[in-house]
């Protein structure tokens, strides 16, 4: 009952982040507000990347299962006001808010994994929330065009309000952690100078070549602002006693690696599979539904691996050959994706992306595993954290920079191919919605599909070379041990359990 409640958590914390953006131009169409489009989806990745590490530190000091209740109130409560939003302002608000409990709800699920189950028993769970994780990538914009079309869009925020009372009141009655109560305070500073020097990242990677240019003062402004306050922050961490995010996790050669790992595993999985939807409906030819189901392979082979590479974890305890076949297959796969033209069928390209999915289905989990192998229990919930942080960042990352490179392709193959009149039609944004393809001439169209095509060779190659740092990084990882579930302790004995053992060691 608490892994079922675990897994709604995480389905409604990833499909809030993809369900919106199918119900996005009837929104508009009612609320208007379009310059202000980007700020609802901005606004949610914010408010979760700001989050996470305070989230964390709050149940390691506090206990985890109020903080996660409490994570899901604010998110079920954001859902709610999201839903009865009558402008674009509010709708942002409310975003926010939602976007708030969405951190606690997802480093919560970690962490409480972390707490219940040795780590030796820990990779077929997390492979489960791989599989959720998968699922909510395709089912989010099925889900999400499905009840715009015959509920509203208000909907795709009303629906969360009854699964999330679901995993409230299974985790409310079924979950049971020791209570804690820290003597120490909260680090008020350290978390206000990380959020400041989180958002400027962020608001860099949204705002950098769409809403300014690179070399803006706006962009130049948020850069120097957030390595100033990113350099405080890290000044403040090493003078209080109860750091919201401690460093002296960060000198575990294996935790540094995979979080290392797990940013460029963010970086190239964002960047993939925003583009490929992109290349599937102007180049393939596919509709916006069928776009989605057209990512199955590389979906099912990131659920299909996790799995597997749970199950097989569990059983032997070995865990360095994943990050490695991981990493290499994801190179693999964004360079047979790279190589993909505008006579690509979609059984080529389905293939390809099934060899990427598989290499992500090896890193995803067991990045989380190392990481939480590699802290003591007391700082289950910062290195869950700070493991969940890297990966979001590395996304906010991959799709500004490769989204800056496809542009830019984009842009230069429209005007070698269609002259001046062809790039104008890209001069404001380099994607065009299928309907607005449909009406450009067939010289000028033809010129568009290649542009995007080249445009796309250009983000998976980068991808590709992106992706051999982190299976490089992966052959440094060392195999420390698992730590596995003890025997019982003997009748009548009342040992305290280890600081360093999980929860269920000592059961």
């Amino acid at each position: 009952m608490v892994i079922f409640a675990l897994m709604i958590a995480m389905l409604l914390a990833m499909l809030d982040n993809m369900i919106v953006g199918t119900a996005m131009p009837t929104i508009v169409g009612e609320l208007g507000g379009l310059d202000h489009l980007s700020w609802v989806v901005t606004a949610y990745t914010l408010a979760t990347a700001a989050s996470t590490p305070i989230w964390g530190k709050l149940g390691d000091m506090y206990g985890r299962k109020g903080v996660f209740l409490t994570s899901i109130v604010i998110f079920l409560g954001g859902s709610a006001l999201s839903g009865m939003a009558q402008s674009m302002g509010e709708l942002i608000g409310f975003r926010a808010i939602q976007g708030l409990g969405a951190g606690g709800l997802m480093v919560g699920v970690m962490a409480i994994i972390g707490d219940l189950v040795p780590p030796r028993e820990r990779g077929r769970y997390q492979g489960i929330m791989a599989g959720v994780m998968a699922v909510a990538m395709i089912g989010g914009p099925l889900v999400g065009g499905t009840l715009t079309d015959h509920l509203g869009w208000r909907w795709i925020f009303y629906i969360n309000l009854p699964l999330g009372a679901v995993a409230l009141a299974a985790i409310t009655a079924v979950l049971h952690l020791p209570k804690k109560r820290s003597e120490g305070r909260i680090d008020y500073t350290g978390a206000a100078l990380l959020t400041v020097g989180i958002t400027s990242l962020v608001l860099i990677t949204t705002w950098g070549g769409n809403e300014y240019a690179w070399g803006s003062g706006q962009i130049i402004g948020l850069g120097a602002l957030g390595v100033l306050s990113l350099a405080a922050f890290l000044y403040v961490e090493t003078r209080v006693a109860e750091p919201v995010l401690p460093l002296h996790i960060f000198r575990n050669p294996n935790f540094s690696l995979v979080t290392g790992i797990g940013f460029l595993t963010g970086f190239v999985m964002f960047g993939s599979t925003t583009f490929l939807p992109l290349y599937q409906q102007t180049v393939q030819g596919a509709t916006a539904t069928n776009s989605g189901l057209l990512l199955l392979p590389m979906l099912l082979g990131m659920l299909v691996v996790s799995l597997v590479a749970g199950r097989v974890t569990t059983s032997t305890g070995k865990y360095k050959i994943f990050p490695i076949v991981g990493g290499l297959l994801i190179t693999v796969g964004m360079f047979l994706l790279s190589t993909m033209d505008t006579e690509t069928t979609r059984f080529s390209s389905g293939l390809f992306m099934a060899v990427l999915g598989m290499g992500m289905g090896c890193l995803m989990q067991t990045t989380m595993l190392v990481a939480q192998n590699s802290v003591e229990m007391k700082d289950m919930g910062v290195g869950s954290s700070s493991a969940t942080l890297f990966r979001t960042l590395g996304g906010s990352f991959g799709v500004a920079i490769l989204g800056a490179l496809f542009t830019n392709q984009v842009r230069d193959t429209m005007t070698e191919r269609g002259g001046g009149k062809a790039a104008a039609i890209t001069s404001g944004s380099a994607q065009l919605d299928p309907a607005s393809l449909k009406l450009l001439p067939p010289p000028v169209r033809d010129a568009y599909t290649h542009a995007v095509a080249s445009g796309a060779h250009q983000v998976f190659l980068w991808g590709a070379l992106i992706s051999i740092v982190g299976a490089v990084a992966a052959w440094f990882v060392k195999e420390v041990p698992l730590r596995g579930a003890a025997a019982k302790p003997a009748d009548g004995d009342d040992a305290a359990p280890s600081e360093k053992a999980p929860i269920a060691e000592t059961v």
